[in-house]
């Protein structure tokens, strides 16, 4: 494609190192603008990536009429991805925006509508997706080498010393990180929430203020129960950020470190106390554009604004992963059962 995408990056803030060290590797993209309420960031921005024909501005609005692009980069924090998305769509842009894709149910329904409303892409970046090793286990488990899923467990444990505003955030655990593990578990499953309940406490030695720590189960749909355990405060034996699964099907069950250690065994014979397993490998697999975690996500997404398609991460479908969330926190706070979309 030699045709590029304008760009206008909002937010710039530390996350979007990630975002511009991305496009640079992406010809199809051309950063236009950049805008944060502190226009010194900007500019700082500009300067640490050679924009210089970048316009910097304070003002989203005033920005978008002088650069005239075809996309929003939506890196602002979570309370206002909403205004920012709706103003960018009403201006007639596509928008990728940083997860999660809203601060709230309402706020993503009424941008998820925005968007189907004005004709254009709303998408969020859910970087962890494009990792090879989690679309060489999704298309293992397609394969049907473990026959039908029942049954996916989690674990996620890191001792993270943030500092700032984290330690004194409620629901820290569920609100700032599981929308990765909750999307991943719909990524690796093909399944959705139906419902969840969830337990969230804070350990004693923890150092934030709030509830650090989470269960939760889900019932997804096709039958299969997700279990979920994380803690932010979890001294010692850390996992991968990207959670250590067990995943049992009808037929066999398969572990992921997070990593690069895949475990599987399948059933040979039934008969006796224990069935007859053997070890099975999960094949290589070329995952072709779809890794680079932020450079695929965004990748994808330029391409799609190109030709008319729609990208993985569609906002339309990614709510549900959001409503995973959504979903756990209104469990913990009522101690009930809670259905789900």
């Amino acid at each position: 494609m030699d045709r590029c995408v304008r760009a206008v990056l909002v937010g710039c803030g530390g996350i979007s190192r990630a975002w511009l060290g991305a496009t640079q590797k992406i010809p199809q993209v051309q950063i236009v603008g950049l805008v944060d309420i502190v226009e010194e960031a900007a500019r700082a921005r500009a300067q640490e990536y050679g924009l210089t024909q970048a316009v910097i501005g304070a003002d989203l609005q005033a920005v978008l009429e002088s650069t005239r692009p075809e996309a929003v980069f939506n890196c602002t924090v979570p309370e206002a991805h909403g205004p920012v998305t709706l103003d960018a769509l009403r201006f007639g842009c596509h928008v990728l925006g940083e997860k999660p894709l809203a601060d709230s149910m309402e706020h993503a329904r009424s941008m998820v509508a925005a968007a189907q409303q004005a004709g254009r892409t709303l998408a969020v970046i859910q970087n962890r997706r494009y990792d090879a090793r989690i679309r060489r286990l999704r298309r293992f488990l397609d394969s049907g080498a473990i026959g039908p899923l029942t049954t996916v467990n989690c674990d996620f444990y890191i001792g993270a010393h943030f500092g700032g505003f984290r330690d004194h955030m409620k629901h820290v655990l569920l609100l700032d990180m599981a929308i990765h593990t909750f999307d991943a578990a719909r990524f690796i499953t093909a399944a959705d929430p139906a419902a969840v309940y969830c337990h969230e406490w804070n350990p004693s030695g923890s150092w934030y203020d709030h509830d650090a720590s989470a269960m939760a189960i889900f019932q997804m749909s096709g039958g299969v129960l997700y279990n979920y355990r994380g803690g932010w405060c979890a001294e010692g034996l850390n996992t991968t950020w990207e959670c250590e699964w067990r995943i049992i099907g009808e037929e066999g069950s398969v572990r992921w470190n997070g990593a690069d250690i895949f475990q599987a065994q399948v059933v040979l014979n039934r008969g006796g106390f224990f069935s007859e397993w053997r070890d099975v490998e999960l094949p290589d697999y070329d995952v072709g554009g779809k890794v680079g975690g932020h450079e695929g996500n965004i990748r994808e997404f330029v391409c799609c604004v190109l030709s008319s398609s729609i990208p993985e991460t569609v906002a339309s479908d990614n709510i549900r992963s959001l409503a995973m969330v959504f979903g756990a926190i209104e469990s913990a706070e009522t101690g009930e059962r809670v259905r789900i979309l």
